[in-house]
C-alpha cells in the first residue's frame, strides 16, 4: 500500500485538473477541512480559474492553462480530475505518473480501455486512484450493504437500478454530445445507481450485458415543451433519452438498469432493488423485506445520518483525503470504477449490435 503522509498534522496538498462545474463543489467541502490546501488550477477557462482563485484564496499564479506544466511546477500531493469524460484519461495517468494520488470524477471514463489504462497506471505508480461515486457514501447505501454483508440477504440474486428523469436533459456543458461524455442518462446519471446497487450486491464481476437505446424527445426543438431545463442543444444532440439494460455477473446474479433523461413516466426515479434468497432490500426510503416469526415483514430504520447530496459528497471527499493523508481505507476503489466502466461499455455495445448479449472480458 502506498505510504502515508509522515504527520499527522500534515496538509494534504490539492489541484485540480478542471476548474469549472462540479470541481467547484469539490472545493467548497474540502475548503471546510483543516488539513487540505488548495494549490493549483488547471484549466482552458482562465477566467473560471480566475474566480476560483480568488473564491479560495490561491496563488493566481498557480493557474495553468496546460496541466502538464501545472504538475511540474507546483508537485501537488494530490489532484481531482473535473474535466469532460473524455480527458479523465489522459489527466489521470499525467498526475499518477507527476507523483499524485488521484480522485477522478465518475464516469471514470470514456471508455473501459481507458478506465484499464488508469487502473494500470496506479499500480504501476503506487499511487492512490478514487472514483468519485458520492452514492455509496450514503446512509441509505450503508444500511443496505451492512445487511448484506452480515448474511441477512443471503445470495444476492438479482438487482434492478432506476435512474429516471421525465424532462431533465441539461442545458449546459457538452452533455448532449456522445464523443465529449461517452453517452447519455445512462453514463452520466445511470451510473450513479449502477455503482451504488453494484457496490450494496457485493461488488460481483460482471462477465456479460445486452441492452437498447433510444432517442426521441431530446432531438426535438427543445422550446416546445414546457420543463424546467428547456433549450438544451437538440441540433447536435446524438445521445440517448432512454437507455435499457441487462448485466450477468459470475455468481450467477443478475442486473436490470433503466436510465433516462427524458421518459414518459409520472415522476423522476432514483432508486435501486436487491432481492436474495433470505431478503430483499429497496434504496428509498430504505426498507429490508423478509419472514420472521412465521410472516412477512418489512424492516426500515427508525434513524439514519444525514443523507441529501451535499452530505454524501463531503463524505466523499473526506474519505478521499483520509485515505490520502493516513491510508484509511477508500469505499470507491478504481477497480470498482473499472468494473461499472466495463457494465456501461457493452450496455452501449450491445444496443449497437441491436440488443445481442456482449461478453465483458
Amino acid at each position: 500500500m502506498p505510504s502515508s503522509k509522515s504527520s499527522s498534522n500534515s496538509k494534504l496538498r490539492i489541484a485540480f485538473i478542471g476548474a469549472g462545474g462540479i470541481a467547484g463543489t469539490h472545493m467548497n467541502h474540502l475548503s471546510k477541512m483543516d488539513d487540505i490546501e488548495i494549490v493549483a488550477f488547471a484549466d482552458v477557462d482562465a477566467a473560471s480559474m480566475a474566480r476560483r482563485a480568488e473564491q479560495f484564496h490561491v496563488d493566481p499564479n498557480a493557474c495553468f492553462t496546460d496541466w502538464k506544466q501545472m504538475l511540474r511546477k507546483v508537485k501537488p500531493d494530490a489532484v481531482s480530475v473535473c474535466t469532460p469524460n473524455k480527458l479523465h484519461m489522459a489527466a489521470t495517468i499525467d498526475a499518477l505518473k507527476a507523483g499524485a494520488d488521484v480522485l477522478v470524477e465518475k464516469p471514470m471514463a470514456a471508455t473501459a480501455a481507458d478506465a484499464r489504462k488508469m487502473v494500470n497506471a496506479a499500480k504501476q505508480t503506487g499511487k492512490k486512484l478514487v472514483i468519485g461515486f458520492q452514492y455509496r457514501y450514503s446512509a441509505k447505501t450503508a444500511f443496505l450493504r451492512r445487511s448484506v454483508d452480515e448474511g441477512r440477504f443471503g445470495n444476492v440474486l438479482y438487482g434492478r437500478v432506476q435512474a429516471l428523469r421525465r424532462r431533465g436533459i441539461p442545458n449546459w456543458g457538452v452533455f448532449h454530445s456522445k464523443q465529449a461524455q461517452g453517452g447519455g442518462p445512462l453514463i452520466d446519471i445511470g451510473v450513479h445507481v449502477l455503482e451504488m446497487a453494484h457496490y450494496t450486491m457485493g461488488a460481483p464481476t460482471p462477465i456479460a450485458a445486452t441492452g437498447t437505446t433510444f432517442t426521441y424527445l431530446g432531438n426535438r426543438d427543445s422550446n416546445t415543451v414546457e420543463c424546467p431545463w428547456k433549450g438544451w442543444n437538440w441540433k447536435e444532440l446524438d445521445i440517448e433519452d432512454l437507455a435499457v439494460g441487462q448485466v450477468r455477473f459470475d455468481n450467477g446474479a443478475v442486473l436490470t438498469i433503466e436510465a433516462s433523461f427524458a421518459a414518459h413516466i409520472e415522476k423522476n426515479l432514483w432508486s435501486f432493488d436487491i432481492m436474495g434468497e433470505n431478503a430483499g432490500g429497496r434504496w428509498d426510503p430504505p426498507a429490508i423485506f423478509t419472514d420472521q416469526g412465521g410472516h412477512m415483514v418489512n424492516l426500515e430504520p427508525h434513524w439514519l445520518p444525514p443523507d441529501g447530496f451535499q452530505d454524501n459528497f463531503f463524505k466523499k471527499m473526506r474519505n478521499f483525503v483520509e485515505h490520502c493523508l493516513h491510508d484509511k481505507p477508500t469505499l470507491a476503489p478504481a477497480e470498482h470504477g473499472l468494473a461499472v466502466q466495463n457494465m456501461l461499455e457493452a450496455i452501449y455495445a450491445s444496443a449497437a449490435k441491436g440488443g445481442k448479449e456482449v461478453a465483458i472480458r
